[in-house]
Parts: structure tokens; sequence; C-alpha cells
């Protein structure tokens, strides 16, 4: 079956189209949606796509599109065809993603709109982390807080830590039931997943994809009473305090940049700014690993993947430099080598198997959607 898959953005629409076998096709950006110098909408937006695979002899080939939606709360925790109660529950959880579920409702209504022919299906990034207990998704808050808003930890990146995780087993030539795995997904946005025999048992990102790891210019874990510090001290309003937090924070916040390439350049040359956001960067990582060694009481695989993960081998020595007593011992000339690789790679030399394993979103949504309309 060839799936399109769409990742709709508030100004962007990626997509791609991938063969039976999961080559791609056919992808693309249409960027500056509804912005000088772009198109008008999201709609415009799908008929530039048609447009893209009509030219090249592709469009009549499309058998169903796949959606990434960022938050599908508690109700949502398997991919599902699209309806009007789906779309009804997805919109329900703006509150929950202010920033990404009502650019993901655009990209679906837009697609279903021009293609109402074509079974359309909604994948979650926050499916694969609904088998958490709640001993790792409840927050110690009063039980009102989960019972009639929702705050709790869901989890984000689940296409892709279930993606790596799979090829992470394949690539030790166990079965994905007998492996435990901690797998990082560092990129402009950074999460950890620690999985037991392929169930996702704890993970970093909390309510939002603010929670955890240090990011591009999200703050990752803050104390709560920072927020109440600024907002007294400085006067911020809690939609300023937001901003902070998601746009202003993270490595840019520590550097002034949010590229880890930029970062690791100045770094070498001595700009302490750039070594303290690659402290704090490896630091967070470090504590998440070893909290989640903990979680699963052992680790076969440490596992990097996404942007960072795949292709930093400074911030892969780092971090590894400080595992040892978790068997974690890394080949440097593997590691260097490993830099942006397109097949999985073992770099470690200690019990503990280190792995850099590309991701493939797209690839994983396509999966969901054939699985869904196969029944």
């Amino acid at each position: 079956m060839r799936v399109l898959v769409l990742n709709a953005g508030s100004s962007s629409l990626k997509y791609r189209l991938l063969a039976d076998d999961d080559t791609p096709m056919v992808d693309g950006i249409v960027e500056r949606i509804g912005e000088e110098g772009g198109v008008a909408d999201h709609t415009d937006a799908i008929d530039r796509v048609v447009a893209d695979l009509t030219d090249a002899g592709l469009d009549d080939t499309v058998e169903a599109v796949g959606h990434r939606v960022v938050h599908g709360g508690a109700s949502l925790t398997q991919p599902v065809l699209i309806d009007d109660d789906v779309i009804a529950t997805i919109e329900s959880l703006v509150p929950l993603a202010p920033l990404h579920n009502p650019a993901n409702l655009l990209g679906i209504r837009a697609s279903m709109a021009r293609r109402p022919n074509l079974p359309q299906v909604a994948v979650f990034d926050t499916a694969f982390h609904a088998t958490i207990p709640p001993a790792a998704h409840r927050y110690a808050l009063p039980e009102w807080t989960f019972t009639e808003h929702g705050v709790r930890r869901y989890g984000f990146h689940g296409t892709s830590h279930a993606w790596v995780s799979r090829a992470a087993a394949d690539h030790l030539g166990k079965p994905l039931a007998d492996t435990k795995l901690v797998t990082l997904h560092l990129g402009n946005g950074a999460s950890a997943a620690a999985i037991d025999g392929g169930v996702c048992v704890d993970t970093s990102m909390g309510m939002a994809p603010l929670e955890g790891l240090v990011m591009g210019t999200r703050s990752g874990d803050v104390d709560p009473a920072v927020i109440f510090h600024l907002m007294r001290e400085d006067g911020l309003s809690g939609s300023a305090v937001e901003d902070l937090l998601t746009r202003e924070s993270g490595l840019k916040g520590l550097s002034g940049v949010n590229d880890m390439r930029t970062i690791e350049q100045r770094a070498g040359e001595g700009d302490e700014a750039a070594e303290l956001a690659l402290d704090v960067t490896v630091h967070r990582i470090v504590r998440y690993v070893g909290a989640f060694a903990a979680v699963l009481g052992g680790m076969d695989a440490l596992v990097f993947t996404a942007g960072v993960g795949e292709h930093s081998a400074l911030i892969r020595r780092r971090v590894c430099e400080r595992l040892g007593f978790l068997g974690v011992s890394v080949n440097e000339a593997a590691n260097i080598a490993a830099v942006g690789p397109d097949r999985s790679t073992t770099i470690s030399t200690g019990p503990t198997a280190v792995l850099v394993v590309p991701t493939d979103e797209e690839a994983e949504i396509a999966h969901r959607v054939r699985a869904v309309v196969a029944g």
C-alpha cells in the first residue's frame, strides 16, 4: 500500500509518499503557509502536494494518507481512521498541545477536503507511551487535576522511539521482547524512553513536549518555582513565561543559538557559553539514562537517534564517558565513522551495546496506517 504521510505545522506541511517497501518516492515541504510569499492556507498547501505528486505521475497511486498528530491524550492511544468523532477528540485536546494539535487539524481537514475518497489515519506521538504505568505517568498533584484536566505524563516522539527500538533489537539479533533499551531521540526536540520488551515504561517528556532533556529552544526540566519567581519579580504574564520556556530557552537560552553544530564549533573555539550549553545538555542526558537504567533494572543497549543523536559524535562520546558504571564503553573510531549513518551501527566495546540507529518516523507512520486500513 502506497501511503502519503503528512506532518502539518502551523506554517509548514511536510510530506512523503512511501512505496509498499517504504522506499521514499516523493517528499518535500511547503513552507510559509499563510505568510507573505507563501500559499494562503493548508488547503492550498495540499493542492501544492497534489501538484507535485501529479508532476511525478504518482497522484493516482496514493492509497491512504497518514497524519502525524502530536497529542492523542488518554483516549486516542492507537492509530485510528479519522472521522468526525476523532476530529472532535483531537480538537478537545488542544489545551494539552496548543502549539501542535491545531496545526495537525488544519492538515487533516485540508487533506480530507481534497482527498475525501482516501482512508485518512491519525498516528499519535503519544500513543507509544500509553503503556507507561501510573507510578511513572502520574504527577504528585490532587486527583482533580488528573480527572478533570488530564494532567499526567503523556510522552512524545513515540513514532521515533517505536521505530528505533525495533531496529535496535534487529541489529542486536535479539527478539524485541527480550531487550531492555534506553532510547535517546536527540534533535531540536529531545526525549528519552525506557523500553522493556518493546513496551515503554517511562519517558522524559511530560504533559507537553517541554519537560525533560535540554532542547533547541525548550528548557526541559525546570523547577516550577522559577515560573512563580519570574512572574513576581519581572512581572511576566503566564503566556510570556510559556514563550520564554518554549522559544527562548534550551540551547538558545544558554548559548544564544539553537543549532548544535554551531555550538560545537564555538565550544571548540573556546566559547564559554557554548561549552556550558554542551555541559548542561550532556549532564541532563546522563541523569536520565542513569535513572531509566534503574527503572529497567539494567539495559542491553543505549540507542542514539534523530538529528543530534545520529550526527554528533561529540555528544555521544561525552555522554558515554560518564556511563562506564553501566558497562558503556565507546570505540571512538567507530563513533566518528557513525556520523550520519544510513544504517544501524554499533559503536561500543563494553558489555552494554551503544547503537546509532537512523530514525524513520514517516516509515513508522506508514506501517501504522497500513495496519489500520487492513483492519
